[in-house]
């Protein structure tokens, strides 16, 4: 009865095998190093970094530092936060710790890039592309920024036609669009956005509205306002809340004079751009438009507050201040636009009009020269000098301006019924003085000229169909954007 209720074990009862021997048989429980991995990627794909970084220092404390994927996703983080030489040291640790990782190659370039250490950054990522057992966009890409930094354009553009042809990335079609822009081939960077707007537009991408907007300020550049209107159209039917394409379309209705229109169109894009200068700039350009000078004021001020020195928003400054008669400060405000922008002939014939009425005739005809040097081919600047030497009682010279005026009238298409009828009555005016030799200045055209003067304003007015850098390349970007975990 006793033996039938006794188990052996290899002819040993199993009540007698020692309980020391029975765990001795077990293998010891091993924790993996990367038993932690699949927790570090979600926390960083949720952006939670508070709890990653917990995570992260636990797993370096245990593995004593040897820990490629913590300290890889601690490169990241801190690449984020714009801790660019810390987020080097990281990656640098992760090579060491595996050197056969493209991404740890590609990693510590981008740092190095983004250092600034163009040349160091080009030499990792070839080091990268001779790692890779395949062809990779990412690489190819970089490889085109480094290049360009380093003034190569020849070998940036093949390395980013390389890199469309292998990934088919909005980057890389920007980047690639924005050298032929820099190098004058307008119509190869339509091709490029073209291409890249018709793609992107089949896979339903977020990005296609970005590109349609860019396509459609080359097309306005090139001064092609149908195709302009048409992808403006496309982008904000793909996203009605662009405020890149809002601007700009906002900009064609405002140069046509509709300002209602484009004041509704300003005031969505306000809703997530609410900090634009571009916007501020063009909303009180529409008030100035509507001769709606307090608002106008407003509204540039604002723009001038958020983007100090940008010299179409001083230009429009000084501009509304010469229509409220507040000559002092439009002085002021163009005087700086001058020190921006010092080739801009507009400034400089709205300076001359300012000093005028300021009473400084000798620095107004400086202005009126350096206007007319810059541009010898605008007709407007003779016609504002012959008005402004008649009121000096300069006779011969106000002729000579006037002669000039209708020479480049003659040549010159679609010239402003004012300008011509200001001429005509100057004329007259010239005539009926030299003939009765009078040295009176009080003339008819006292009020025709300061209705000149007014008349050059509002041609003048600085319109912003794009946002201040908002070329592509010069867009912040997001980091984490070209990271992979």
């Amino acid at each position: 009865m006793d033996s039938a209720r006794t188990e052996y074990s290899n002819g040993i009862p199993a009540r007698s095998v020692p309980k020391s021997r029975q765990d001795s048989t077990k293998a010891p429980e091993l924790q993996a190093v990367e038993g932690r991995n699949w927790l570090l990627h979600r926390h960083y794909s949720r952006k939670e970094f508070g709890i990653c970084k917990i995570l992260v220092q636990e797993e370096l404390e245990r593995t004593r530092g040897k820990h490629e994927y913590a300290n890889y996703i601690q490169g990241l983080i801190l690449r984020h936060e714009g801790k660019i030489q810390e987020s080097l040291e990281c990656f640098q640790i992760c090579h060491s710790l595996n050197q056969r990782n493209v991404d740890n190659i590609k990693q510590v370039a981008r740092s190095l890039f983004l250092l600034g250490l163009h040349n160091v950054a080009l030499e990792a990522y070839l080091e990268a592309q001779q790692v890779s057992k395949t062809p990779d966009w990412d690489i190819f890409h970089n490889l085109g920024e480094c290049w360009l930094r380093l003034g190569e354009h020849g070998k940036a553009k093949e390395a980013l036609r390389q890199a469309v042809q292998l990934g088919r990335h909005e980057r890389s079609y920007i980047a690639l669009a924005n050298m032929y822009k820099m190098e004058g081939e307008m119509q190869a960077a339509i091709d490029i956005y073209k291409a890249a707007v018709e793609l992107f537009f089949l896979r339903a991408s977020p990005d296609s509205a970005q590109l349609a907007t860019s396509l459609g300020l080359l097309y306005l550049q090139e001064g092609k306002y149908q195709h302009a209107l048409e992808k403006l159209g496309g982008a904000l039917a793909r996203d009605p809340q662009c405020a890149q394409a809002l601007l700009a379309a906002g900009a064609m209705m405002q140069n046509h004079s509709d300002y209602d229109v484009a004041l509704s169109k300003y005031k969505i894009a306000a809703q997530s751009w609410p900090e634009s200068p571009a916007l501020w700039n063009n909303v009180g350009m529409c008030f100035y438009g509507k001769k709606k000078f307090v608002a106008s004021l407003s509204c540039l001020k604002r723009a001038h507050y958020l983007s100090p020195l940008d010299w179409d928003i001083l230009f429009n400054l000084g501009l509304v201040h010469m229509a409220t008669q507040q000559y002092a400060s439009a002085f002021h405000f163009l005087s700086a636009a001058i020190n921006l922008k010092p080739a801009h002939a507009g400034t400089f014939l709205l300076l001359a009009i300012t000093l005028r009425h300021l009473e400084d005739p000798d620095n107004a005809t400086e202005a009126f020269k350096q206007a007319s040097f810059l541009a010898p081919l605008d007709v407007s600047v003779p016609l504002n000098f012959a008005v402004f030497l008649e009121s000096q009682g300069d006779l011969e010279g106000a002729s000579l301006q006037l002669v000039r005026f209708q020479d480049l009238a003659q040549v010159t298409p679609q010239i402003s019924s004012e300008l011509l009828q200001t001429s005509s009555q100057l004329s007259k005016s010239l005539n009926s003085r030299l003939l009765s030799d009078t040295s009176s200045k009080a003339s008819a055209t006292g009020t025709d000229a300061n209705d000149k003067s007014h008349i050059e304003v509002e041609a003048q007015v600085r319109v912003r169909n794009h946002p201040i850098d908002s070329s592509p390349e010069s867009e912040p970007r997001n980091n984490l954007a070209d990271d992979e975990v």
